[in-house]
């Protein structure tokens, strides 16, 4: 033990590590209510060191060419040791970090943690789920299969609907006429360059934001009271909370490994809930398939879309949606938190779920 003791001194008289410790980590209190929700966060940072790990390993061997890019997804899932699980962790990932990411919105937004002065944690976070979308479109042409071809066109040619700037959106998206060969080099380096450096800018300020100005406390419980946010910044502290470690350490650990198991369970028990027939199957830009659908995320868009006499209208609607769920922490100004004394707020948000729900079942069906 001597020789690990000198070690740890030696490592420690440098980079103060027990300092850090006691601040960072056994000093770092939060608050005692805190709930699995607040787990999310972790999960997400763990779940996008995935992909990003994977995205790696899958480089390795991808040709991004629509004449090579098919057999080369093949290669890795049939040739490629550990290839198949590596292509399925990054596909399957992806869609669990969307489900992981609309679950942390809606608790942030059930609990109203955009509160208290917190109007920038919102904005990074709001942009990174959809910076996360734009990721999961991009990354769903390089397989160049049936599936991928065709719902990239379909989203693509949705673009085309915006006014004024629509056809000239269409032709940067797809470097021509048509999506082909320009416009997988275009979505390769959006995917593997482009957009995870902004994402992990984003993902950096996010963090700031929310280690600057503290974890908010759960609304709930006799002991909670409303307040009006100061007018000058200050730090939420929560004197009576618990240890980040190893206290809450043990309960984001607990929610990881269950989002991860729930990752392989669906990889090796239900590795087609995500991949249709069509999504192995090579593209063919003359043929068109039957019915074209969108990831279940998009689901709700691309309904919406359809609903709509005019893909303006549709378009205006969506527009206006995400307009107002980006400045919602501007808008809701009032300082109460609580669910239950909040009727109205509350109702709009069970409905506003459930008509989304029944638009992306209603898409599907379709």
């Amino acid at each position: 033990m001597q020789p690990i003791k000198m070690l740890v001194d030696f490592v420690d008289t440098r980079l103060g590590v027990k300092d850090l410790y006691n601040k960072e980590l056994h000093g770092y209190l939060l608050p005692r209510k805190v709930n699995a929700w607040y787990t999310l966060g972790a999960v997400l940072l763990v779940l996008f060191k995935i992909q990003i790990i994977t995205g790696i390993l899958l480089l390795m061997f991808y040709v991004p060419d629509s004449e090579k890019a098919f057999a080369s997804v093949q290669a890795i899932m049939n040739d490629v040791p550990y290839g198949w699980l590596f292509r399925m962790l990054h596909a399957v990932g992806a869609n669990v970090i969307m489900i992981a990411l609309l679950l942390h919105m809606l608790s942030v937004l059930f609990m109203s943690s955009y509160k208290g002065r917190r109007e920038f944690t919102w904005l990074t976070g709001f942009t990174i789920l959809n910076l996360t979308m734009g990721l999961c479109l991009t990354g769903y042409l390089l397989p160049w299969s049936q599936l991928s071809f065709w719902a990239t066109t379909v989203a693509t040619d949705a673009a085309g609907a915006i006014p004024v700037v629509g056809d000239y959106l269409v032709e940067f998206l797809r470097g021509g006429a048509t999506v082909g060969n320009q416009t997988l080099g275009r979505f390769f380096a959006l995917h593997v360059v482009g957009m995870p450096l902004i994402l992990l800018g984003l993902i950096g300020v996010h963090l700031f934001c929310v280690k600057r100005r503290g974890i908010s406390a759960p609304p709930f419980g006799d002991d909670y009271k409303a307040s009006e946010p100061l007018p000058f910044f200050e730090h939420e502290k929560h004197k009576d909370g618990i240890p980040f470690f190893p206290n809450y350490f043990v309960k984001d650990a607990a929610v990881i490994c269950f989002f991860i198991a729930f990752m392989l369970a669906i990889i090796f028990y239900a590795p087609g809930l995500f991949f249709p027939e069509s999504a192995f199957q090579p593209a063919d830009p003359f043929l068109t398939p039957p019915h074209i659908k969108p990831e279940w995320y998009f689901l709700w868009a691309y309904q919406t879309l359809k609903i709509f006499p005019s893909e303006i209208i549709g378009l205006g609607v969506q527009g206006a949606f995400m307009t107002f769920l980006a400045l919602l922490p501007f808008i809701d100004r009032s300082p109460e938190r609580r669910p239950g004394k909040r009727p109205l707020f509350i109702t709009c948000y069970v409905l506003t779920i459930l008509v989304f729900v029944a638009i992306s079942v209603w898409g599907h069906y379709s």
